[in-house]
């Protein structure tokens, strides 16, 4: 318990409003005393279980989630950090809202009394007449850095200077011991014998994710043949369909690598060979177009194949042309195509661009589907979970886009 301390709490979400089934997607924790001071701060993604809704506001990405905690697990860690403190946040009755969903979603329920903790932003119509609402106003009122926006972290503990400026203009009010004396005696739902489950923290805005072909083994004893090749390079197939390979389709394809016990070195010499298959089908009409050579490059470089191999193989056009292929092989006139996510355009819109492009806009995930569309292709939503289980490639908006020619 962290009894006798503010904490300052900011929650990135995936919506408006946990009565549309919206979640929390991070949350930081900053802890402040008596004095104003910061003593802890505390953060991390969670895993929602659904898309990320708004993720050019927030930022994170569903790569960044796959591998975070559910609020159910990070529970008792929040418990502990928030039990015997006054809840403070910069709009409270957003934040509270969430909280108290999430914790009543996990069994733990929390009280009124410590819902009914302190806003900042109200409070700054007391020590900041004038300015906006805004954290980024009341803060700029104290030249307090704000870090990254829209991050649970950073916004919480940007929140929690702000008090300690608050506490600083009015040290000697008694609301701040009463607060706390209030605290301290609230009833709390703990779960003290349950282990602590370390945070996920947001990745660096310059972070790249490493290759794909590093997490396979290099030294698996091989008992891979034609079969065991042809399966992976379906999977293969479907991943690059895109041009794209999420983190979720890299880590099944290694999954099945690892599954199929064929070795890293194995898996380099089938991606040269796939890269080898594509020159020879870009040299059908005897001569490689600069968009050809584009998307080659592309796969090459996703697929870790060197620059010299890709090089000899523009260079020595095929005795015999392989047969033409169209970039957008397996998808027909009057297919079916899932949305999911919240897209840059309306949705309306782009069921509108399928329609005349000849495809179907269907709103849930069945065997019949041939492609859904994310808005990002890492999603987590029950559609997008659903396509993964079935086969059905999951692509991006942008790639909907090129299909479509819109």
């Amino acid at each position: 318990m962290t009894a006798g301390t503010f904490a300052v709490v900011d929650v990135e979400t995936t919506g408006l409003s946990p009565r549309y089934h919206h979640r929390v997607a991070e949350v930081g924790v900053v802890l402040v005393n008596r004095h104003g001071q910061i003593v802890d701060r505390w953060e991390s993604l969670i895993n929602p279980n659904r898309d990320l809704g708004p993720q050019h506001i927030h930022g994170i990405r569903a790569a960044d989630i796959i591998q975070a905690p559910t609020f159910e697990e990070l529970a008792p860690t929040l418990s502990r950090l928030l039990a015997g403190s006054v809840l403070v946040a910069h709009n409270l009755a957003f934040d509270a809202l969430f909280l108290e969903h999430e914790f009543a979603a996990c069994n733990a329920p929390l009280s009124a009394e410590f819902l009914n903790g302190l806003c900042t932003m109200r409070m700054a119509h007391t020590y900041l007449p004038g300015a906006g609402r805004s954290l980024r106003d009341c803060c700029d009122s104290f030249s307090i850095d704000m870090g990254r926006a829209h991050s649970a972290g950073d916004d919480a503990y940007a929140a929690a200077e702000l008090l300690g400026r608050y506490i600083d203009l009015d040290r000697d009010l008694p609301h701040w011991d009463e607060y706390l004396e209030r605290a301290s005696m609230t009833g709390w739902t703990l779960s003290p014998d349950l282990a602590s489950i370390a945070p996920v923290l947001r990745r660096p805005s310059d972070y790249v994710d490493p290759h794909f072909l590093g997490r396979i083994a290099m030294r698996l004893p091989e008992f891979c043949g034609p079969v065991e090749h042809e399966q992976y390079l379906s999977l293969l197939d479907r991943a690059l369909l895109d041009r794209h390979i999420s983190s979720t389709e890299g880590a099944a394809l290694v999954e099945l690598a690892n599954d199929l016990g064929i070795s890293r070195r194995t898996i380099g010499t089938l991606h040269e060979e796939y890269v080898r298959a594509l020159v020879h089908v870009a040299w059908s009409d005897s001569v490689v177009t600069p968009e050809e050579e584009h998307d080659l490059r592309m796969v090459a470089k996703l697929l870790d194949v060197s620059d010299d191999l890709l090089a000899d193989a523009f260079n020595t056009p095929p005795a015999e042309p392989g047969r033409a292929i169209d970039f957008h092989e397996g998808l027909t006139p009057g297919d079916m195509i899932v949305l999911t996510g919240q897209m840059e355009r309306e949705r309306s819109e782009l069921e509108d661009l399928i329609v005349e492009a000849g495809f179907v806009p269907h709103s849930g995930v069945t065997k019949k589907v041939k492609l859904v569309v994310a808005a990002d292709p890492d999603s987590l939503s029950g559609k997008a979970r659903k396509a993964r289980d079935y086969g059905i490639p999951v692509v991006s908006e942008s790639y909907l886009l090129q299909l479509i020619g819109a």
